[in-house]
């Protein structure tokens, strides 16, 4: 059985339809799920774990550890559901559209591989309702996949059954929410929920649940195919595996590359997406999304992988650039940003209800030219109040990484809007 160095994106090909299941078998697809069925459930929860596969959401909970703290064996409570994130609302992010378009049988896989290592009945698509092509090859596969017995009653020939299901979202960035995408697939408003008890525990409709993202399922048939120390061997450091990096921004050649997990920022940018365009210098970037803290000159050689990240003080999140430009005001950048977390809050919680649109209003008045100094101290006392544990969930937090890092990197930009009174990257 040949080995690959990109198991994600191997049978992907820009521009043209994604296989079909006769295709996707022809290159392998579903062996790591036959593979799967012949294995104790429990084995297959340990192989994931020893691959070390940190969750490619943002958060990077190691996937093995999830799955191995849903309760099994037959007192367990029925039935159990297997939730495929595929809300895909973060800012500058574009990797699992790139999967569930290319190969969707490959998530499909993915899934109910997952769906067997915890026993569950049924596996949700919860899909982002702008993602209309995605919605179509998802919907085609689910339809080959059922016709060839790899979903539904007694799947293969096995004992186990299992139901799959495509979900369109509402459309709100917090059905991302681990908790708030539950609420949204019962028909509630997306707000996320106490802890505890743990999803894994009591999630949807108070049943045994996980939930993982398109790019984490996709990479566990691989490891069930191919063996753990395989995938293990991919990556550039302890975290197995390879990662989709994508690069949005000034740059010569923006897109999304599959990469080891814990390639250099500087390789990302400068060899795949071919560095910045001509007549542009490099500024910053956020290195996983719009609610990650800025990277800027010194920060380009460290690992994109999570302990990296966390290392120099920022997260690698969803592993999706944005870079930032000479040309690009940091203060209307951040204003943008900040708009749209506002926007996107679901309102349960007071201090991001109330905090976000403050941060968003005052830097409006910077970006416009009525700012004032003391607007500085608002911005400091928001990011240190809607930071850590003051809030409901992760967004009020998530929106202040970008702001607490522009302030400390671009400080002088906005006191030069505040005593010009004016953009200086405005013209006119």
């Amino acid at each position: 059985m040949p080995l690959i160095e990109r198991p994600l994106t191997q049978n992907i090909r820009p521009g043209q339809e994604p296989p079909d299941l006769r295709a996707y078998e022809r290159a392998g697809g579903y062996e790591g799920l036959r593979k799967a069925l012949t294995l104790d459930p429990k084995t297959v929860q340990d192989w994931v774990t020893r691959a070390n596969v940190m969750g490619r959401g943002g958060a990077g909970f190691p996937a093995g550890h999830k799955w191995a703290s849903v309760p099994m064996g037959p007192e367990a409570a029925r039935p159990k559901y297997v939730v495929v994130n595929a809300d895909e609302m973060e800012p500058g992010t574009m990797k699992d559209r790139l999967l569930m378009e290319g190969d969707p049988h490959q998530v499909i896989e993915g899934a109910l591989v997952c769906a067997y290592a915890i026993q569950a009945d049924v596996v949700y698509i919860f899909l982002r309702n702008e993602y209309k092509l995605s919605e179509q090859r998802l919907c085609k596969a689910i339809a080959e996949a059922y016709a060839s017995n790899y979903a539904g009653p007694k799947v293969l020939g096995s004992p186990w059954s299992v139901e799959l299901r495509l979900h369109t979202s509402a459309g709100r960035y917090m059905c991302g929410e681990k908790s708030g995408i539950l609420n949204a697939l019962e028909g509630k408003r997306a707000i996320p929920r106490a802890k505890p008890p743990r999803t894994a525990v009591s999630g949807l409709w108070g049943k045994p649940t996980v939930v993982n993202n398109v790019e984490t399922l996709a990479n566990v048939h691989h490891i069930i195919r191919h063996g753990w120390e395989w995938f293990r061997s991919l990556s550039h450091t302890e975290e197995g595996g390879t990662k989709l990096y994508g690069v949005s921004g000034p740059v010569n050649r923006p897109g999304v590359w599959e990469m080891p997990m814990g390639t250099t920022v500087r390789e990302i940018l400068e060899g795949c997406a071919g560095g910045m365009r001509p007549g542009h210098t490099f500024r910053g970037l956020l290195p996983g999304g719009a609610s990650t803290p800025f990277l800027t000159e010194e920060h380009l050689d460290t690992r994109m992988d999570f302990a990296s990240m966390h290392q120099i003080g920022s997260q690698l999140g969803t592993g999706t650039m944005i870079v930032m430009d000479d040309k690009t005001c940091p203060v209307g950048l951040l204003y943008g940003l900040e708009t749209f977390f506002a926007r996107e809050s679901c309102g349960w919680c007071t201090p991001c209800r109330e905090g976000l649109p403050w941060v968003a209003r005052t830097l409006e008045a910077i970006e416009a030219g009525h700012g004032k100094p003391e607007d500085m101290e608002v911005l400091d006392s928001h990011v240190k109040f809607l930071s850590g544990h003051n809030t409901f969930c992760e967004l009020a937090p998530g929106a202040m990484m970008p702001l607490k890092s522009a302030l400390k990197a671009f400080r002088a930009d906005f006191e030069r809007h505040i005593s010009e009174k004016r953009c200086p990257w405005r013209t006119g």
